[in-house]
């Protein structure tokens, strides 16, 4: 872990403002209009903040869970979350639920998810309030979706408070979310390609084309940029001018969801193991894919294996 200039620890604080059950299944041979049952079956508190605390504490780094909950399924969030041994801080709404997203792993990318409740400007001034106490050195990792309710401008609302605080911010999100902070200068960004033609209106196929489109995003404010690309594997420029490219490991796909945002908390853990790039780098290249190799999320062991065998090609 890092240590703060006052002699403390460095923490991580991820926020997830639309947190989720996943109800994650598998039905064999589905078919529509019909009555369809599952042959497997796994439910786990989502989001991507929440993703990025759990894998950040598989690989023994604490961090704080932050966000919104509602309703019995918020409740179930917060439980389940404590029951991994994850930090939370959670804002409760007295309105609403959180939502349950259902996601159908045996066709791959297919899922159903809800809306999430309704956030009220006093929850978000609670927000705001929490994120004040956060010190100098500290890492805020925004991630993900927000609900429908939420000023649209909320990212880039809290990196303009927290501007000039020496908190480094990692954000995690789309289209004008992403866009908006830019200006606020995000120690990190983390777009996929599929985001990138969001962006800019074409969809880059290899690491080598995403070239320009991220030296775009260094040139509108954000400081490092990486970008995941599935099975093209990953890119990356940083604010010191080095690029890195990866292929994809090796492995089979068995659950792709969560895989960026492993990503990212990989890439935070090699940084505060070394302060280098090129080591956070392929940690963050690792981490994403052990977690798709993986029924669940990343575990250290998972990470090692995929890690070492990046690091021995590029030897050899």
């Amino acid at each position: 872990m890092m240590r703060r200039k006052n002699g403390g620890t460095d923490m991580i604080y991820t926020v997830t403002f639309n947190p989720s059950l996943d109800y994650i299944v598998s039905v064999d041979d589905f078919k529509l209009g019909m009555t369809n049952r599952t042959s497997s079956e796994l439910m786990l508190p989502g989001g991507k903040g929440i993703n990025v605390s759990t894998v950040l504490g598989n690989l023994g780094i604490p961090s704080t869970a932050l966000g919104f909950v509602a309703g019995f399924v918020g409740d179930e969030i917060v439980r389940r979350v404590e029951q991994m041994h994850i930090k939370s801080d959670f804002i409760h709404s007295e309105a609403g639920c959180s939502r349950i997203n259902v996601k159908l792993k045996s066709i791959d990318g297919t899922e159903i998810n809800g809306n999430g409740p309704d956030i009220s400007e006093e929850m978000v001034a609670q927000l705001m309030e929490q994120l004040d106490r956060l010190q100098e050195g500290d890492i805020l990792v925004l991630a993900g979706s927000i609900p429908s309710t939420m000023p649209d401008d909320i990212y880039s609302t809290i990196m303009k408070r927290l501007e000039g605080r020496g908190i480094m911010t990692v954000v995690d999100a789309t289209q004008d979310l992403l866009l908006n902070v830019l200006p606020y200068h995000p120690f990190l960004i983390k777009p996929n390609n599929h985001e990138l033609a969001e962006i800019f209106g074409a969809e880059p196929k290899t690491r080598e084309v995403c070239i320009p489109f991220a030296k775009k995003l260094q040139e509108m404010g954000a400081q490092n940029v990486l970008v995941s690309m599935a099975g093209e594997g990953a890119m990356m420029l940083t604010a010191d001018g080095q690029y890195f490219s990866s292929p994809a490991p090796k492995g089979t796909l068995v659950n792709g969801v969560g895989a960026g945002d492993s990503m990212v908390a990989g890439f935070l853990a090699g940084w505060m193991e070394q302060t280098a790039y090129r080591h956070a780098f392929y940690m963050g290249v690792a981490t994403g894919s052990a977690s798709a190799f993986s029924e669940y999320l990343a575990t250290r062991p998972e990470v090692e294996a995929v890690y070492n065998s990046l690091t021995k090609n590029m030897e050899e």
